[in-house]
């Protein structure tokens, strides 16, 4: 005999809001990724490609090219145009239909996602502390802790996938794709932050006020909390808490629409 659920919300219902404000986040992020993708292949990708190398300065904040910094050029051409992939790689890694229709293409995309992840955190730990590509010391900082995480998440996500642990496999590569993307929500949630805020309400040029302290590490922390969030949600059997957890994902779903419209407009778009 089952015991009735005290939750006014029946779990059923709860799990369909659950999933639909999932899908909705998802659709909103790819955009954003999108987005993205095509502003790193049209800025640095053509600059890379025509020899125009000192043109990547034409976006202000950090200098992408030093004269005479061979190595480091290198290095910085390999990171910045390797997200592009790296983003397009998560982004196929999450959707569920070709998972399960073409395994194998999945599995090997899966590993180039994770390689050139590992590459990236890498790379991006080299250019912070060896090149000093960084806006301030907090931001270095941040740099570094999403590095670690990043290593970290993959390194758990490929060892759950080699022992046949998919599950825990699944989750491992969520969460790789949440630090991943930290650079993408650093840029969305700015932009989101000026945009709601009508201003640059608690920022700096070196991104050492509040606000900027809050989005820096906040770009893949707030991300991993949103995660495990709607997984302790979609594992629990409260309709309530699910249909609450949906709710939130919507408002978050909000924002990040929000950032990405602020992204395109005003941090991509001028540049392209």
């Amino acid at each position: 005999m089952s015991i009735p659920s005290s939750s006014p919300i029946p779990a059923s219902v709860g799990a369909t809001a659950l999933r639909w404000a999932g899908v909705l986040w998802f659709i909103v992020a790819a955009v954003g990724q999108i987005a993205f993708i095509g502003f790193i292949l049209a800025f640095y990708g053509v600059r890379t490609a025509t020899g125009d190398f000192a043109r990547w300065n034409d976006k202000p904040l950090i200098d992408g090219y030093i004269k005479g910094d061979d190595a480091g050029n290198i290095v910085f051409a390999a990171h910045v145009l390797l997200a592009s992939v790296v983003t397009l790689g998560g982004l196929m890694q999450m959707i569920p239909a070709p998972r399960r229709k073409w395994p194998r293409l999945h599995r090997w995309t899966g590993r180039a996602f994770l390689v050139i992840a590992i590459f990236m955190a890498l790379s991006g730990a080299w250019l912070a502390v060896v090149r000093g590509t960084y806006l301030s010391v907090i931001s270095a900082v941040a740099i570094l802790i999403n590095g670690l995480l990043i290593l970290i998440f993959a390194g758990l996500a490929w060892r759950h996938a080699i022992k046949r642990r998919f599950e825990q496999h699944r989750r491992w590569a969520m969460r790789t794709f949440m630090v991943v993307s930290g650079v993408w929500f650093l840029r969305v949630g700015l932009m989101g932050w000026i945009v709601v805020n009508q201003g640059p309400v608690g920022m700096t040029n070196d991104m050492s006020g509040p606000a900027d302290v809050v989005l820096t590490f906040g770009s893949y922390l707030i991300p991993l909390a949103f995660l495990e969030l709607y997984g302790a949600a979609e594992r629990s059997g409260d309709g309530l808490r699910k249909a609450l957890t949906a709710a939130l994902i919507v408002v978050a779903s909000a924002f990040t629409a929000t950032g990405v419209f602020g992204t395109i407009a005003f941090m991509w778009g001028p540049y392209v």
